[in-house]
C-alpha cells in the first residue's frame, strides 16, 4: 500500500471517528415547556384557593373548638362503628352471594344474579329509605303465633343503616369475591376435587387464601368508600359525623366551618385507613412476585 493510499485511509478513519464525537457539539439543555406552563397554572390556582379561604368569612377558631366537641367525637365513633359492622356483613353477604353465584344449582345461580342486580340497581339513599320506613309495609315482624314485634320500634336508624350499607356492599363485594375466585387457577379446584375434599372445604382452605391477592385491594377501597357511604345515613337520622356537624350548624350557623371539621375528620380516617390497606396487600402478595 502507498504512503498517499495510507494517508487517505488514515484520513477517513479520522473523519468516521469525528462523525460520532459528541464533544464537538453545544450542549443545549431540553426545555420542559409543558411542566413549567401547568406547574404555574397550579399555584397561581392554589394561591387563589388559598387566598379565597382566608378572606372567606369563615372563623377558624371555631373549627378548633368543634373539632374535638363532644357531639363530633360521638360521631366520628358512631361512623367508625357502623363502617366496620356494614362492611363485615356486606363481605359475608358478598362471599356467599358469589359462591351461590358459581354454583352447579341454577336457583342459587338466579338468586345470586338477581340480588346483585336489584341491589347494584337502585340509589343506596333510596335503598336506606325503604329500610327506614318498611313498617308501612310490614307493620310487624316475627313469627305470628310465636313471636312478633312492631316494626317501628325494630328499624331504628341504626338497624335502617346497617342492613342498608351491608346489603348494597354485599352486592359490589359479591362481584369482586367472584373475581378473586375466578382468578385461581381451574388446576387447583381439580386437584382439591382429586384427594376428595369437598367443594366448601377446599374454598377455605386452598382457593380463598389464593384469590385474597386479588380480593384484598377492590374490598379496602370498598372499605374506605364505606367510612363516607356512612354520611348517607344522616338522612334517616342517624347519629354520624356528619349528621351531628349539620344539628350543631344548625344551631350556630357557622355552616362552613363544621363542614371543614368533618372533612378534616373523614380526612384522617381514611388517611389511617389508606396505610393499613397497604400494609394487608404487602401482606397477602407476599411469594407472589413483585409488581410495580
Amino acid at each position: 500500500m502507498s504512503q498517499t493510499q495510507a494517508e487517505r485511509l488514515q484520513a477517513e478513519r479520522k473523519l468516521a471517528e469525528n462523525q460520532f464525537d459528541i464533544t464537538q457539539y453545544d450542549h443545549v439543555p431540553r426545555r420542559y415547556y409543558g411542566r413549567i406552563f401547568f406547574a404555574t397554572v397550579i399555584v397561581i390556582a392554589i394561591i387563589g384557593l388559598v387566598r379565597a379561604f382566608a378572606e372567606g368569612k369563615i372563623e377558624w377558631s371555631y373549627i378548633g373548638q368543634f373539632l374535638t366537641s363532644q357531639a363530633i367525637m360521638w360521631g366520628l365513633l358512631n361512623t367508625i362503628v357502623m363502617a366496620v359492622l356494614a362492611m363485615g356483613l356486606g363481605i359475608v353477604f358478598g362471599v356467599i352471594t358469589a359462591i351461590m353465584r358459581m354454583s352447579a344449582n341454577p336457583i342459587l345461580r338466579y338468586v345470586a344474579v338477581t340480588y346483585t342486580w336489584l341491589f347494584r340497581g337502585t340509589p343506596l339513599i333510596l335503598q336506606l329509605l325503604l329500610w327506614f320506613n318498611l313498617a308501612l309495609i310490614f307493620p310487624t315482624i316475627g313469627i305470628p303465633g310465636v313471636f312478633e314485634m312492631d316494626t317501628v320500634s325494630l328499624m331504628t336508624p341504626f338497624v335502617a343503616a346497617l342492613l342498608g350499607l351491608s346489603i348494597n356492599q354485599g352486592a359490589y363485594t359479591a362481584e369482586v369475591v367472584r373475581a378473586g375466585l375466578l382468578s385461581v387457577d381451574t388446576g387447583q379446584y381439580e386437584a382439591a376435587k382429586s384427594i376428595g375434599m369437598p367443594r366448601l372445604q377446599a374454598l377455605r382452605r386452598i382457593i380463598l387464601p389464593q384469590a385474597m391477592r386479588i380480593i384484598i385491594p377492590p374490598v379496602g377501597n370498598e372499605f374506605i368508600g364505606m367510612v363516607k357511604m356512612t354520611s348517607l345515613a344522616s338522612v334517616i337520622q342517624y347519629s354520624e359525623l356528619l349528621y351531628n356537624a349539620q344539628n350543631i350548624y344548625y344551631a350556630n350557623a357557622r355552616v362552613m366551618e363544621l363542614l371543614i371539621v368533618a372533612g378534616i375528620w373523614y380526612l384522617a380516617t381514611v388517611t389511617v385507613l389508606s396505610f393499613g390497606q397497604s400494609r394487608l396487600e404487602r401482606r397477602f402478595a407476599r411469594g407472589a412476585g413483585k409488581r410495580s
